[in-house]
């Protein structure tokens, strides 16, 4: 059975006047999501969409299909809000979560995103992205125009092609990791990743045992290397079953820990996997350390009602890669995308 500790951050940097980020983290259900749309309505998009998850924490043996069916009752629940009030016409928020699911009789991490937050996987000294990045600027480095570190400072670097609220589909990228006792994963929003290098990210990992500890100091480097957006941060450490080990879940106690000796480094990019298809054929990754399977095909049903514990046949739980959504925000460049922050 997986047993878990974790910790959360969130702080509004140096330039922002309010934070848009939501982070829900309670076993099993790991979520952030950054809101855009300006003050109230990002924070409404961000909120409404953790929300939807919160009763998935006390659900015995979740699902894909659930877990998929959550999605889009927090993509409706952002569409509705807005068609309601006109100041928050054109909200929307990435997302990214981590959830414990049971299928065919397996434990396993179903990792999910929208967007552009992220989620890294650090296992055995070295720190692999397993999500990718729904956006303009991801675009322009799978074709090699843009290098990754160049990726952090270019103007479109904001500008996603996908997220919550903002059509009436909405399709995620879907992985399956078998768990792995001793990993650690990340979620965050990209206030983390635009401010420090993933060589940064990975040092702090390596350095901080509690995950605690951790998410605070990912927090505050990435405030003092500039905090032009809001950042949140949601650290998760599988445990590796050791008599030493105490699963305490939120380890926030604000006592530092003693440095990690795990050697530092970063994993390969994720590889693709399954038949091309179109652009998920670009997106549609796994890492090969994490080993993750990425679900590429959807049953005609995949919602479960809700309050429903279960999601439908087990041997097709699976959802679409990824259907790219676009919508120009107002007053953006012509770039067909939406602009985060």
């Amino acid at each position: 059975m997986i047993a878990t500790n974790w910790g959360s951050a969130t702080d509004v940097g140096l330039v922002r006047r309010h934070n848009e980020d939501s982070l829900l983290a309670q076993f099993p259900v790991f979520l952030v999501a950054d809101g855009m749309g300006g003050h109230a309505a990002g924070e409404v998009a961000s909120a409404l969409t953790s929300e939807q998850f919160r009763d998935l924490a006390s659900v015995e043996e979740l699902t894909v299909e659930r877990v998929a069916a959550a999605i889009e009752d927090a993509n409706r629940s952002v569409l509705d809000a807005a068609r309601d009030a006109d100041r928050l016409h054109g909200m929307g928020t990435t997302l990214v979560g981590l959830i414990r699911v049971d299928d065919r009789s397996q434990e396993l991490w179903l990792v999910f995103n929208i967007g552009d937050s992220r989620l890294y996987r650090w296992f055995e000294g070295a720190m692999t992205q397993i999500t990718t990045d729904h956006s303009e600027v991801q675009e322009l480095v799978e074709q090699g125009a843009v290098s990754g570190e160049a990726a952090r400072v270019h103007p479109l670097r904001n500008v996603i092609t996908r997220a919550v609220g903002t059509e009436r589909t909405v399709e995620p990228d879907f992985w399956l990791l078998p768990p792995a006792p001793g990993e650690r994963f990340l979620l965050c929003s990209d206030g983390l990743t635009s401010e420090l290098p993933d060589t940064a990210i990975a040092q702090t990992l390596a350095r901080e045992r509690d995950p605690s500890v951790a998410a605070t100091r990912l927090v505050e480097e990435a405030v003092a290397a500039g905090g032009h957006d809001n950042v949140t941060v949601v650290v998760v450490d599988v445990l590796t079953g050791d008599e030493d080990d105490e699963d305490v879940g939120d380890t926030a106690r604000g006592i530092e820990q003693p440095e990690s000796e795990a050697s530092l480094g970063l994993g390969h990019p994720p590889e693709p996997i399954g038949k091309p298809r179109g652009r998920a054929a670009r997106r549609s990754r796994r890492s090969p350390k994490a080993k993750p399977e990425l679900i590429v095909e959807v049953p005609g049903s995949a919602s479960a009602p809700q309050g429903s514990a279960g999601g439908g046949d087990q041997e097709s739980n699976a959802l679409i890669a990824e259907v790219p959504t676009r919508n120009g925000d107002e007053g953006e460049p012509e770039t067909g995308g939406m602009h985060d922050g």
